[in-house]
């Protein structure tokens, strides 16, 4: 039982490291993503992994003092942790199959429409835009026909994309789109490989430790039936 506990404890770790990972690595793209499903998926993954550890201190309790209330806390605790795990797996593989028409249908949109009009989202480009080394969602040509390239300054020192775009921003280093200067690949292939990446480990982890967690369900409540005949006999 001992050993059970401590897989459970490790296992927590692992989930919420995994959903920790998850929110520090994209939490600066979420705000260009149109649902909350993906941070939604990584917060239940910490949510999980704080129980699960918790559940396994209340095991360790439950099983060292031979408290039958501790062990049907317990034996609840990895319930909810295995229901929580099991719904971050199933709900990371059906958004796999989303995020792709999803990501196409918007992610250009909020690029024209929201650059320079809106800090968070600005920050968010610019930062895909030097991390993937990219321009624009779809192509650097975008750029033209966006809300951005409409102002008044823009248009007077002849600029064609944000500095962000250059493959060595300066100012005003977006005046020539020769591939020399900037990137020609848009931004939605990378991020849509590695969104699709992330969501196939989040998957894999959720739906991968449920499974140990129902070996946890099964001898908490065989030690806890157990108990009870005891103390009944």
């Amino acid at each position: 039982m001992n050993d059970g506990l401590f897989l459970f404890q490790l296992s927590g770790l692992v989930v919420g490291g995994i959903g920790i990972w998850t929110v520090i690595s994209k939490h600066s793209y979420v705000s260009l993503m149109t649902t909350s499903t993906y941070p939604t998926l990584a917060y239940a993954l910490i949510v999980a992994g704080v129980l699960a550890v918790v559940g396994s201190w209340l095991g360790c309790g439950g099983v060292t003092s031979e408290n039958r209330c501790v062990l049907l806390i317990y034996v609840f605790v990895v319930m909810l942790v295995f229901v929580l795990e099991a719904g971050v797996g199933t709900l990371a593989r059906l958004y796999e199959e989303q995020v792709g028409p999803e990501l196409k249908m918007n992610l250009n949109r909020t690029f024209l429409e929201n650059y320079s009009m809106r800090s968070r989202e600005t920050s968010a480009i610019d930062q895909m835009q030097i991390e993937f080394k990219c321009c624009g969602a779809l192509r650097f040509e975008d750029w033209l026909v966006s809300e951005w390239h409409k102002d008044e300054d823009v248009l007077k020192d002849g600029v064609l994309v944000p500095e962000s775009c250059c493959k060595t921003p300066t100012p005003l280093c977006g005046r020539r789109d020769h591939p020399s200067n900037i990137y020609f690949t848009g931004c939605i292939y990378k991020f849509l490989e590695t969104t699709k990446d992330h969501l196939i480990i989040l998957g894999a982890v959720g739906m991968g430790l449920s499974v140990l967690e129902l070996f946890g369900i099964v001898l908490g409540s065989c030690l806890y039936i157990k108990l009870r005949h005891d103390f009944d006999d």
